[in-house]
């Protein structure tokens, strides 16, 4: 089986749902600004793209009509580049990304796009019109649990404490906001964004601006002040241990966003003078249970080191992780589990720190469909920026699942 490499990966930033700097730009744009970016830091011709396979959790509305061809086509790509929209939920982008290297790798294809989008201001978490299968609910309601209660259920069911939760989400944003003022964010895609606003005379004026940092990074952060927030998904139950403990601080924010990145075989490399970034080495998916779903990079990092040889020794060594940050509670439970657990390798200002060296979703955000493949550009530019051999993305996925995936960097 061929090689696929990873030339360019590039991500707007992530803006907070409702309040923040993305809130009213609608999700194709978003997307076109990824693809455009993506494309002129490559260099390659539009005209050698074949496909372009785009992940989103909830692909309706105006993320509908397969947006994955709508925003190709806007972006100025030919008729000959097609278009797929991908859902496997917080894993959409990565998915996405793999499905894409897997075609080449199986020499369907020489060039091609990976990436995802999520405007959670514009279409809510859970759709427009959520529809549950009754008699089905009524038998196992967990795939229908909202995220915050099964991140409940790891807290309780694992002991993870709310001191732990915190101090985990506080770091996150101490590093995010570090790298914001040293300018590491260099996947970054500035966008022109815009909101409608009133006029006197009830009219609404379409006002552009530019929009070039993630605007839910806390510089400020404060961990006594998020020590007396209250639990956002449930009130302390008596007598049980680590209740109420998931709060606004120690989860992910809701987010607006997208990434892409451009997928190569060798000989389309050498053709367009092209130099890689990284090569996809394997992906997997594992399953877990429904109503503890955040627990899924436990059994997904394990499977695909089993199938790609790799140790955990190696990426301790030379290499980083990005493990989406959907909530403190399964991120510090699945570092357990790994044998990662030791602050250090994720604090501020640790030397021997690999996990989510510049923030992860807690600080920067996660817009659900695109966070697989916005952390791939966070993580790609860390591995080039620091010299690690090898990456690894991990994702927790609603419904239970994990994934995992690992990368190498190109000489």
């Amino acid at each position: 089986m061929r090689e696929a490499y990873i030339v360019e990966a590039t991500r707007t930033p992530g803006c907070k749902r409702a309040k923040g700097l993305l809130a009213q730009t609608r999700p194709e744009d978003l997307l076109v600004t990824t693809l455009k970016a993506t494309m002129e830091r490559s260099k390659v011709p539009y005209e050698a793209v074949e496909d372009i396979m785009m992940g989103c959790a909830f692909p309706e509305a105006e993320q509908g009509i397969n947006i994955g061809r709508i925003a190709a086509l806007m972006a100025g790509f030919p008729i000959t580049a097609c278009g797929a929209t991908v859902n496997r939920f917080c894993s959409s982008g990565l998915e996405a990304l793999a499905i894409s290297a897997f075609k080449i790798k199986a020499g369907m294809m020489e060039v091609a796009m990976g990436g995802g989008v999520e405007s959670m201001s514009i279409v809510p978490m859970g759709g427009n019109l959520p529809r549950p299968h009754p008699e089905w609910a009524k038998k196992d309601y967990t795939v229908y649990m909202s995220m915050g209660i099964t991140a409940e259920n790891v807290a309780r069911r694992y002991n993870v404490t709310r001191e732990e939760q915190d101090y985990f989400g506080y770091h996150s944003h101490l590093k995010a906001a570090d790298a914001q003022a040293k300018k590491l964010f260099t996947e970054i895609a500035p966008v022109d964004a815009y909101k409608f606003v009133k006029q006197a005379d009830g009219s609404f004026k379409k006002e552009t601006y530019k929009v070039d940092y993630d605007d839910g990074v806390m510089a400020d952060a404060n961990l006594e002040k998020m020590g007396k927030l209250r639990g956002a998904f449930s009130a302390p139950i008596p007598n049980v241990p680590n209740s109420g403990s998931v709060t606004a601080a120690n989860s992910s924010q809701t987010t607006d966003g997208a990434a892409t990145n451009l997928i190569m075989s060798k000989e389309a490399c050498e053709k367009y003078g092209v130099k890689p970034k990284v090569k996809l080495v394997g992906y997997v998916v594992a399953g877990c249970k429904p109503d503890e779903m955040g627990v899924g990079p436990k059994y997904a990092i394990p499977l695909l080191f089993k199938k790609t040889g790799m140790t955990m020794d190696k990426i301790i060594k030379d290499g980083l992780i990005e493990l989406n940050e959907a909530f403190a509670s399964q991120g510090i439970h699945c570092a357990r589990e790994l044998g990662i657990a030791d602050n250090k390798y994720w604090e501020f200002g640790s030397k021997d720190a690999f996990i989510n060296v510049t923030g992860g979703a807690i600080a920067l955000g996660h817009p659900l469909g695109c966070t697989g493949s916005k952390i791939f550009a966070t993580l790609v530019n860390n591995m080039q920026r620091l010299g690690k051999k090898y990456g690894v993305e991990s994702m927790c996925i609603g419904g239970g699942m994990g994934a995992a995936a690992l990368f190498e960097l190109c000489d």
